[in-house]
């Protein structure tokens, strides 16, 4: 029997069509990722499922049942008794579906007091159990914690245990994993499977990640601007895709196994034909060290609640080459990073620039953001953000220095893949594959040689994903530049860096070339952050996944 029963589908926002024609079923207990590019149309589907559209001027048609329930037919009340009852959704962002003022505890509860009209202890008790069954730990205590002291992967499982307090017939989880650490997608994936295993729920997973839905679904389903392009059983879809888009997808997706290209190869391929260019120098690296961390280490808080973020990091970055720093959240990536810009500085330690300790901002070593969009002005246009580096070093900007000022911020936008036009544009108005080329702009307009990269492709879908490393490996072998990229991603990390720094709790615990650090891991941690990166073989992922259970490092 059906699950879901979707037959030609179609959502239209405007003149935009969304979703085209779209027709498939999912059976009951069952496992179907939705898979395709950012744009493609997976998460207006999702939200079709349970008539999220209703109200919001988007036209549907064709039919929609879940659950055996008619959703296009079905009345307000109808529809509130499947959402969260029948059928239950995990959202992409936990913090945005959480309300920020109420204890988790009492949010799951209320779900589950809609639903079922039992008492209030009854669905405080109820909470509890589901916060237990996801994995939280002191369930009891932690279900009086509100959304903000909980970390990504916390939340992740309090939204999870939301949706199961009704004991759905369905979990529609809009991608779960997207911009959490290696370590935490594989539990949150991990913990899904069980799930399934265990209620025998239907799970429709929705992800640009090709390696999350091999290692989660029964069946896949890949999207291509609202269309299907093909359907299958997942191990026969990845092993030997038959249309053209789907090869192209896959061969976006970086491998960990794979070895970094050496040769120039074609653009988005290596030496075998199937991984991005990454960044790399026009010549080896020379020996020469154009950054240094000495003995870093960064504290926050103060007395007995202090801790240290970084604690006793040196590394060196030569000119040319790509430093990776891996780690999972909280790993002190980001804090590290910040302190080789200068936007913080140590506690103890140093940082040396070419040989010189370097204190403060260095306008010679720029930094890309997670966000760019975020660390921008969002009341100045992105032309006059990227130009604040050119007009410091001219006095009193007026005339002639005006008008170069705004020509090489049009040659930088053109450089790194936008349009002159884009001058004048606000940074809400870019696309999420438009924004990291913004931040790069904006970093290259100080003519820096070193930049620090922080998850500058975390959430991306895997095109997009590459046609960014791509760039920033055009940009480095054009203009000699050194990189340090910071990222939980280990695949990508891989296919761009000459050598390798893991960190964890704030320590560097392995450090070397990237194919002796990936292939020869001395440090039992960098052995589990591999063990826990997708794998697209789904016989591979179950391995893996029974490797997992074995007990976690202390």
């Amino acid at each position: 029997m059906s699950l879901v029963e979707v037959t030609d589908l179609t959502v239209e926002f405007g003149a935009l069509r969304a979703v085209d024609g779209l027709s498939f079923r999912l059976a009951e207990g069952a496992a179907l990722g939705l898979v395709g590019e950012s744009g493609s149309g997976k998460s207006t589907v999702a939200s079709a499922l349970l008539g999220l559209h209703r109200g919001t001027g988007a036209a549907v048609g064709g039919s929609v049942r879940v659950a055996g329930t008619d959703v296009q037919a079905a009345s307000d009340e109808e529809l509130r008794r499947l959402r969260g009852g029948r059928a239950a959704m995990v959202f992409q962002d936990p913090l945005s579906s959480l309300d920020p003022y109420y204890a988790i505890g009492d949010q799951i509860a209320e779900v589950y007091r809609v639903h079922t009209r039992v008492s209030r202890r009854t669905a405080r008790a109820r909470a509890v159990q589901v916060l237990d069954r996801v994995g939280i730990p002191d369930p009891v205590r932690r279900s009086r914690s509100r959304p903000h002291e909980f970390s990504g992967g916390m939340r992740q499982r309090a939204l999870i245990a939301m949706a199961l307090a009704c004991e759905p017939d369905l979990l529609i989880a809009d991608e779960p994993t997207t911009a959490l650490d290696v370590t935490v997608q594989a539990q949150i994936l991990d913990l899904l499977h069980a799930l399934r295993e265990d209620t025998g729920m239907g799970l429709l997973l929705v992800t640009h990640d090709v390696g999350v839905a091999a290692e989660s679904v029964d069946e896949v389903l890949v999207m291509r601007h609202g269309r299907l392009v093909e359907h299958g059983p997942v191990e026969a879809v990845l092993a030997a895709p038959a249309q053209p888009y789907t090869r192209e997808l896959l061969g976006a997706v970086p491998r960990v196994e794979a070895r970094r290209a050496v040769g120039h190869g074609s653009p988005g391929q290596d030496a075998g034909g199937s991984q991005p260019d990454g960044p790399r120098p026009a010549a080896e690296p020379s020996g020469e060290v154009v950054l240094e961390a000495r003995g870093l280490r960064r504290e926050f808080g103060r007395g007995k609640r202090a801790f240290a973020a970084v604690d006793g990091v040196s590394l060196t970055v030569h000119r040319g080459e790509t430093l990776g720093v891996v780690g999972e959240s909280g790993s002190g990536k980001t804090t590290l990073g910040r302190m080789l810009v200068g936007l913080l500085e140590p506690t103890a330690g140093e940082v040396r620039y070419e040989g010189r300790v370097s204190s403060g901002v260095n306008p010679t070593v720029q930094m890309v953001f997670q966000d760019p969009v975020s660390s921008l002005n969002p009341r100045r246009s992105v032309g006059e953000s990227i130009a604040d580096p050119l007009r410091a070093r001219v006095r009193g900007v007026r005339g002639k220095d005006e008008a170069r000022i705004r020509g090489r911020v049009t040659e930088l936008l053109e450089r790194v893949g936008l349009e002159a036009a884009h001058y004048d544009r606000y940074p809400h108005e870019f696309s999420g594959g438009q924004r990291p080329r913004v931040g790069i702009a904006r970093a290259l307009a100080a003519d820096p040689r070193v930049i620090v990269c922080d998850e500058p492709v975390s959430a991306l879908d895997v095109t997009t994903q590459a046609q960014v490393v791509a760039l920033l490996g055009e940009l480095q072998r054009e203009l000699g530049l050194a990189l340090v990229f910071v990222a939980h991603d280990l695949a990508v990390v891989r296919q761009v860096s000459d050598r390798v720094a893991v960190m964890r709790r704030g320590r560097v615990v392995e450090e070397g070339p990237a194919d002796e650090v990936y292939e020869s891991p001395r440090d039992p941690y960098t052995r589990q952050l591999l063990a826990a990166v997708p794998a697209l073989d789904p016989a591979v992922a179950a391995r893996r996944r029974a490797e997992r259970r074995q007990p976690a490092l202390a």
